[in-house]
């Protein structure tokens, strides 16, 4: 894959991101924050951002979406569940429920 093959794909997973994440917050932004990751500033941003905006951020050249734990335990619970799935799942949810939102530097 080139840089500009890569580029590309960045630019469409951003703009995929972006318009779920805009669509989430417009349906239920407290829902959206907590699975988002997110805190309520950016999530008021996010969501008053038009489609020119929305365009124009997507096409940086870094992905705005992440990975939102870097503790592989959680990692973990989320892919090698044994017995209960969603047991597994709610754990996870709620170890990442304690994690701090992101927020702009």
């Amino acid at each position: 894959m080139d840089t500009n093959d890569m580029m590309a794909e960045i630019r469409d997973a951003n703009l995929s991101y972006l318009m779920l994440a805009q669509q989430m917050i417009r349906a239920d932004k407290a829902t959206a924050i907590f699975r988002l990751g997110i805190s309520r500033e950016i999530a008021d941003l996010l969501e008053g951002l038009n489609n020119a905006q929305i365009l124009k951020l997507a096409g940086t050249n870094m992905m705005l979406a992440r990975f939102r734990f870097d503790d592989g335990a959680i990692l973990g619970m989320l892919t090698n569940y044994n017995k209960d799935r969603a047991l597994s799942h709610s754990h996870a949810a709620i170890l990442m429920a304690g994690q701090p939102v992101e927020e702009i530097a």
